[in-house]
């Protein structure tokens, strides 16, 4: 790859914006300084634009193995590139379920291959599989992902005793799925006895409600702090539940945290009307009161990441009836465009977005040298114009399911430029086919 130097841009790291010059050597950000000049680089102009760490996206469904019809590592990894994202954690429900340090394994060799970008996965907890966490070593994988609710796939931990086994058995970071089952069952079996099959999506909300969440969020948190486990509860969808979560420690000293989706914090139920099932997610996305909150427990800190649970599914798929259409949407590419424009509407700074997105989940998963723009580190870098509009359309949409939730949306900002290891992965709208990925390691 050799040397490339980044010359008129600004950078937004570790709450300062300044502008410098950046020289990547190899797969490395070798020097971070005022006019940096070097006869063997070569040299990019970014007039003025804005150099991020890459974006981490901690929660994603990437649907390889078995789902692959609605996406795969390859086409989702490239996806997430063209959004800035330079890094994901993928999730174990897939089919086979990532439940085994064997299908773990098979998951690693598949990304070796085909990803586009840094990679790790969960590893899946069930009723059954203890031991088998138990041999997993702790730098292993991104950490443990447990679904106290059921979501898409079959993976509910409902056995109290092996939750509490699992919390008292790893040193990883558990994350989890909170949402309480039989809350759920009882309001589903409610609006199915009044409208069989079809029931309006605008229900959804109340199905999936608060106290199903609340339920589970709390008890989960409840058992972290019996067990001194590393707890971190994933798409907080409430206003109610940012209350279980500190703001007055850093994230270093925290050992229960909490993440936010794009979609809770971009819809509300009030787009089920014009959306329907296209913005179907578990949890649902609820009022625009609990939008509010959760952006303000975002700002204060409550709430430490930001993620997109990319879950793709067809269109076919998504515009079943309500009991047969599948929770989940894809929103890799467009999140960082839509959190921008969440700036440029004067919601939330850039540095807080660089904090939500690339500083935290690198400090709460421990990946090493990645997540901030630092000499030594791995060259990861998102490159973004805040004065580009462009709308999004089926024309420029890289999921492998071919929809988006934003369609027809026009951002003012776009990503113009992503490195992933020193890598020129995407530049003004083209994707690389080289691939220069790599494993995800910890310093645990």
């Amino acid at each position: 790859m050799g040397k490339t130097l980044l010359k008129n841009g600004k950078i937004v790291n570790e709450g300062v914006i300044c502008e410098v010059d950046v020289l990547l050597d190899g797969d490395t950000i070798s020097k971070i300084s005022n006019d940096i000049s070097d006869s063997n680089a070569t040299v990019m102009d970014l007039e003025g634009k804005y150099m991020l760490p890459g974006i981490i996206d901690d929660q994603v469904h990437f649907r390889e193995p078995g789902l692959t019809h609605k996406g795969n590592i390859s086409s989702e990894s490239r996806a997430a590139v063209a959004g800035g994202i330079t890094t994901f954690m993928e999730q174990p429900n897939t089919n086979p379920q990532t439940t085994t340090i064997k299908k773990l394994e098979e998951k690693f060799s598949v990304a070796n291959k085909t990803s586009f970008a840094n990679y790790s996965f969960l590893f899946g907890g069930t009723n059954d599989n203890l031991e088998e966490l138990k041999r997993l070593d702790k730098n292993a994988c991104s950490g443990i992902k447990l679904f106290l609710g059921s979501s898409t796939g079959n993976m509910l931990v409902d056995d109290e005793v092996v939750i509490e086994n699992i919390f008292r058995n790893t040193e990883m970071v558990i994350s989890a799925h909170c949402e309480d089952e039989n809350t759920i069952r009882e309001n589903l079996a409610k609006y199915k006895s009044e409208y069989g099959d079809d029931i309006p999506i605008k229900y959804h909300p109340i199905i999936r409600s608060e106290e199903a969440c609340y339920i589970s969020s709390s008890r989960a948190i409840a058992l972290a702090k019996k067990t001194g486990a590393r707890l971190h509860v994933f798409h907080l969808s409430t206003g109610k539940e940012t209350d279980l979560f500190r703001n007055d420690i850093p994230l270093e000293e925290k050992k229960i945290t909490a993440e936010v989706c794009i979609h809770h914090l971009w819809f509300s139920d009030k787009d089920y009307q014009d959306k329907g099932t296209l913005i179907k997610w578990n949890p649902a996305v609820k009022t625009s009161t609990d939008r509010e909150t959760l952006w303000q427990a975002l700002l204060d800190d409550r709430i430490d990441v930001i993620a997109t649970d990319h879950a793709p599914h067809l269109l076919s798929e998504k515009n079943n009836v309500y009991t047969k259409a599948p929770s989940g949407g894809p929103l890799v590419q467009h999140a960082l465009p839509a959190m921008l424009e969440k700036h440029l509407e004067g919601v939330i700074s850039l540095e807080k977005i660089v904090e939500k997105m690339s500083h935290n989940p690198a400090k709460l998963f421990q990946i090493e040298k990645r997540g901030f723009l630092r000499e030594g580190y791995f060259a990861d870098l998102t490159v973004v114009d805040l004065k580009a509009p462009w709308q999004v359309s089926k024309e420029n949409i890289y999921y492998k399911c071919g929809w988006s939730p934003f369609e027809g949306n026009t951002f003012q900002s776009k990503v113009s430029h992503t490195f992933v290891n020193g890598h020129l992965a995407f530049s003004e709208g083209k994707l690389s086919e080289k691939r220069n990925a790599k494993r995800l390691t910890f310093n645990r």
